[in-house]
């Protein structure tokens, strides 16, 4: 067996075997497939595509490069969320500890920032002393705690897949369903969760533009899931807009503590809510109140009983950058639309996110919204706050919002999309 076969059958459009996934995944993971090779294969399966058996096996494979865990000495039924990417999505900051108080386990692996989308770990790691990286056993330790923990995979779960994901980050091949559907769900089912819900992003702001590839990415999915024991459920969510009123990393941790304080932006609590509904209810617990739980500061406590045992500080200042610039409405009206993906891009110019695997993020970096669509506004009041510590970046970020909203004649008609736009079980 050789890569360059590998390659060319799919360049050219072939069905890979099964011995050829097996060997591909096998080789990268130990280095003898380099990079520059497993990024054409990427481009390839992102031109070209891949059918569900090829799917199931490479994610198979991917799940053999390591080890599985298990999580059957918990008292709690497990339950675990997965995000497809978007533009503000802190939704894991209080979903896990709100389901957590609710009576279910919440083994969460999260991962960077891929592209334009921000990265869950990115936004812990600006509370000062909390920790992404847990062996096992302090994993197991936190969960049975606590009954939430957030962290990064062990290197010894899905190997295969820790190097793919951030290889694809700096290859343009981050969008192929495929490698999308077999990076999340070879991780997931690697990690032993019983139960699954996946919340598959549609619009500018997500991997998945149209609601068609959104319906095949999470149908895909919870194939994968169901077929491998684990009861799997996708909500196709809205990212035409960005989630809250912040992108970027301690600015949506900030948020994320309002929302558990009982407070946040609207679209933010609803999603929270919808999620962790559906994440009790795959787990068999039926008699849970999500929303009291958030009101009562039961949610708050598992969120800082967790955020302590990975080290950090749940009282801490969070990082401030060090510059801001203000953008302003150039009209008065009603702001009818502010695209998701032009934000998250601005963010990620001012430091927020990554150009290479290796870069650090800006802990303070961002961009901060005055007005979602549907407000109305007045020329010359703040529409945007960007924030870097890096005050050459703010030209950068500001070539990419120019024609990132619209401001619509006042008395104009706005009919915001639902939060919810589908479920696929």
């Amino acid at each position: 067996m050789d890569v360059i076969s590998v390659i060319r059958t799919k360049r050219d459009r072939g069905e890979l075997s099964p011995e050829q996934i097996d060997w591909v995944i096998d080789a990268y993971t130990r280095g003898v497939v380099a990079d520059e090779q497993m990024s054409a294969l990427a481009m390839a399966i992102l031109l070209n595509g891949m059918n569900r058996t090829e799917i199931a096996r490479w994610t198979a494979a991917m799940i053999a490069s390591g080890e599985r865990m298990n999580f059957d000495a918990l008292s709690r039924p497990t339950a675990d969320k997965h995000s497809t990417g978007g533009v503000g999505d802190k939704i894991t900051l209080p979903l896990a500890p709100l389901v957590a108080a609710c009576g279910a386990a919440v083994p969460q692996l999260s991962g960077r920032g891929l592209g334009h989308t921000g990265g869950t770990l990115d936004k812990l790691e600006s509370i000062p002393g909390w920790r992404a990286l847990l062996s096992n056993e302090e994993m197991l330790n936190v969960l049975d705690t606590t009954g939430a923990v957030i962290c990064a995979a062990g290197d010894g779960l899905a190997p295969a897949d820790k190097k793919l994901y951030a290889l694809r980050d700096v290859t343009g091949t981050v969008e192929a369903i495929p490698l999308i559907a077999s990076s999340i769900m070879s991780k997931k089912i690697a990690e032993g969760t019983g139960s699954l819900v996946l919340d598959v992003k549609v619009g500018t702001g997500a991997f998945m533009k149209t609601i068609e590839d959104a319906r095949e990415l999470a149908s895909t999915m919870v194939a994968l899931g169901t077929d491998s024991g684990v009861k799997t459920v996708a909500l196709l969510t809205d990212m035409s807009t960005p989630l809250g009123l912040t992108a970027g990393n301690a600015l949506e941790v900030r948020e994320s503590v309002e929302v558990l304080a009982g407070g946040g932006p609207k679209d933010v609590v609803d999603l929270t809510l919808a999620l962790a509904r559906e994440m009790l209810d795959a787990a068999g617990i039926k008699d849970a109140d999500p929303e009291k739980a958030l009101a009562d500061g039961s949610a708050m406590d598992v969120w800082r009983r967790m955020i302590a045992a990975q080290g950090g500080d749940p009282d801490a200042t969070l990082p401030v950058a060090r510059e801001q610039h203000v953008v302003t409405a150039p009209a008065s009206g009603v702001l009818t639309r502010l695209d998701a993906y032009d934000i998250g891009v601005a963010a990620w110019r001012l430091g927020a996110g990554r150009a290479r695997k290796e870069d650090p993020v800006q802990a303070g970096a961002g961009v901060e919204l005055h007005a979602k669509p549907g407000d109305t506004v007045t020329a010359g009041q703040p529409l945007l706050t960007l924030h870097t510590d890096t005050p050459e970046k703010f030209e950068y970020a500001l070539q990419t919002l120019g024609g990132s909203y619209d401001i619509a004649p006042a008395g104009t008609s706005f009919t915001a999309n639902p939060i919810v736009l589908d479920r696929i079980a």
